[in-house]
């Protein structure tokens, strides 16, 4: 997109085009409202190849369950799409004005930011080519292919305690400590009634699908690997506009009510962004909460019931 839209264009611009971007402009689209999606097309869970737990799509390729929904999103007149990152955000009067990498800005009268989170894996050789293919965050969406096997969780502090905790409902379970942090008593017992063993030499890198070799030599063969990454927010723009945050175990997201307004009135936020955790079916949930209220807080009317 190329082009400076007027002043009055859109009634709403999204931020972000994957599930929770693309569910709250679907909400507006059927609204009958103007919409404009700004997506550079950098999905979460883009390592990954299929989807699970999100009903109907169980199974699914990651990017087939965005592209169609991106289709048939698109298919609505009153939706306009842009293949860009929006470099910047900025309150003006009544409205927010976008800034687009050509110099060209567009305004919405609201704005949805659904913009993700990046995540930050370990220093460990051999873990960041394996993410989303045999190492993973999630036990939900990825752990019960694993078919029972040896799992492992490489800790990154002590948010992992809570996956190694999990995770022997669908395996074998060693928490692989690597210097992270040296659990407590009642901790160790915890593990220990849930029958996760404890390995305290460090990890050298890994190798093969995810086996695990270990600085004295030793090899701990694995039907997958998890870790709790550090997260943080992908875009500025949040933080140009003065969105409020939270920090949860993995790192700070953005701060919203029930109905995913963020401190910023006009801003509504939605996915990853804005909860501490989530996946596809959330993401999708929150797209669409985001969506009905940006909707909603176009029409003063409704003011009158509260």
């Amino acid at each position: 997109m190329h082009t400076h839209q007027n002043e009055s264009a859109f009634d709403v611009i999204v931020v972000g085009g994957s599930y929770a971007g693309l569910s709250a402009a679907m909400q507006l689209a059927r609204a009958r409202r103007r919409v404009l999606v700004i997506d550079a097309g950098r999905r979460r869970n883009r390592h990954a190849d299929r989807s699970h737990g999100f009903l109907t799509q169980d199974g699914a390729e990651a990017a087939a369950i965005a592209a169609q929904g991106r289709a048939q999103l698109r298919a609505y007149p009153n939706v306009a799409w842009a293949n860009e990152t929006a470099v910047a955000a900025r309150i003006d009067g009544d409205g927010f004005d976008v800034a687009l990498p050509d110099g060209g800005t567009v305004r919405g009268r609201r704005l949805i930011l659904a913009t993700g989170v990046a995540d930050t894996l370990p220093a460990v050789d051999g873990l960041e080519e394996r993410w989303g293919t045999s190492v993973f965050h999630c036990p939900y969406c990825h752990g019960y292919e694993l078919d029972e096997g040896a799992i492992g969780v490489l800790a990154a502090g002590e948010a992992s305690l809570h996956q190694a905790l999990m995770l022997p409902d669908w395996g074998q379970v060693t928490l692989l400590l690597n210097g992270a942090f040296e659990p407590r008593q009642d901790q160790l017992a915890a593990l220990a009634r849930r029958g996760v063993a404890v390995e305290r030499t460090p990890v050298a890198r890994i190798e093969g699908r995810a086996d695990v070799v270990l600085q004295d030599g030793r090899r701990l063969p694995l039907a997958g690997l998890f870790v709790a990454t550090r997260t943080h927010i992908a875009s500025p723009l949040a933080g140009q506009l003065g969105c409020a945050l939270e920090t949860g175990p993995m790192g700070p997201y953005v701060a919203t009510d029930a109905q995913k307004a963020s401190s910023v009135p006009g801003v509504f936020c939605c996915g990853d962004l804005a909860r501490p955790a989530g996946n596809v079916a959330l993401a999708v949930a929150d797209g669409a909460l985001a969506g009905i209220a940006a909707h909603r807080s176009l029409i003063p009317e409704l003011a009158v019931l509260a």
